[in-house]
């Protein structure tokens, strides 16, 4: 495999879960066929607090007509589960009709409340997995902030990284998600909500550090060379080379 054709997802949500839905469906099926999605973080639910079962039992039905858009792609996404009487936020992968990863939010964000509202997940969790030869991780938004956990994915060729960054904090989730492509020496697709508090900046960066960025736009997408990712580690050998 030489290329492959990256998707990040920056789209408005609701208090409506089935129109989440649908908006995702929607944009999914206008993604060429092999593409890597990411959506945003708990795009399908926000963090409606007040309806945590509500969002948990709609999960079910979200990850069955998911399971049936990944038969042609990849796609990211997180969700709100519940698991032996607490809630988590879920990062899950599909790919060809079954769910491949998944993994807990292990760091919660204390201004947005989340730790008083979720369990923690583990931090083992947060692990390479391969899909077709090629090696990926992933990171859940506010987990960018903690460098620790970007060691956990070394040696990935694609880091997947769903977010519901603030407007405030814009310029930190753009820098971080670049360092973090950078440091790694992979693609990472970073996506951001684009509610009218959400800084979007959701991207598609290369090895080097380049990002393709549009806020105007729902979907970016971008055809890479996974060749760049060995030029890279090549003319910047910081040991990722053999991994």
């Amino acid at each position: 495999m030489t290329s492959k054709i990256l998707c990040s997802l920056q789209f408005k949500t609701h208090q409506n879960f089935d129109e989440n839905l649908n908006r995702l469906i929607s944009l999914i099926s206008r993604t060429p066929n092999e593409s890597i999605i990411v959506a945003p973080e708990v795009a399908l639910t926000n963090f409606c607090y007040q309806r945590m079962e509500e969002a948990h039992e709609f999960a079910k039905k979200a990850t069955d007509m998911l399971l049936k858009a990944s038969v042609q792609r990849t796609i990211a996404i997180t969700m709100i589960e519940k698991h032996r009487g607490g809630f988590y936020n879920n990062l899950k992968v599909f790919h060809q009709g079954e769910m491949i990863h998944k993994q807990s939010k292990t760091k919660l964000f204390s201004l947005g409340n989340e730790h008083f509202y979720f369990k923690k997940g583990n931090e083992d969790e947060i692990c390479l997995f391969n899909i077709n030869g090629v090696k990926y991780g992933a990171i859940n938004c506010f987990e960018l902030r903690f460098t620790h956990l970007w060691n956990l994915v070394r040696g990935a060729d694609i880091i997947l990284l769903p977010a519901q960054w603030g407007k405030e904090r814009k310029h930190h989730f753009e820098t971080l998600s670049e360092s973090l492509a950078i440091t790694n020496q992979c693609f990472v697709i970073a996506s951001n909500g684009a509610n009218e508090k959400n800084a979007r900046g959701s991207a598609i960066i290369s090895p080097f550090g380049v990002a393709l960025r549009d806020d105007s736009s729902e979907i970016i997408t971008q055809e890479i060379d996974f060749g760049e990712i060995a030029r890279v580690r090549k003319y910047l050998d910081v040991g990722l080379l053999g991994e």
